[in-house]
């Protein structure tokens, strides 16, 4: 069963290439990921989308996501009520359009 990810980041001003060079060239190669995309949604902001194979390679990669990340933490703004510097959710395909 297909399983996606999505992470919404909000990058400093003037630190976009930064953060796109963070996942360039294998450093967000994580072990399970089957396709990942960022996608710009606005001035500072971005979307990770992740596709795996199943939730157990997702939460399998977690340790190894982590570690990307806080490669660029510190390019990253708080996205303020509580959703702090990454806003992610997951889950399963239940319709295919």
């Amino acid at each position: 069963m297909t399983v996606y990810n999505v992470v919404k980041f909000k990058v400093k001003p003037g630190e976009e290439t930064a953060f796109l060079d963070a996942h360039r060239g294998g450093k967000a190669k994580w072990p399970g990921l089957e396709r990942g995309l960022i996608i710009k949604t606005g001035e500072q902001t971005f979307c990770l989308i992740g596709t795996w194979s199943s939730q157990e390679a997702l939460v399998a990669a977690r340790p190894a996501m982590i570690k990307t990340l806080d490669s660029f933490r510190s390019l990253l703004e708080d996205q303020g009520p509580g959703r702090g510097l990454t806003d992610a959710v997951s889950g399963a395909v239940v319709l295919d359009l």
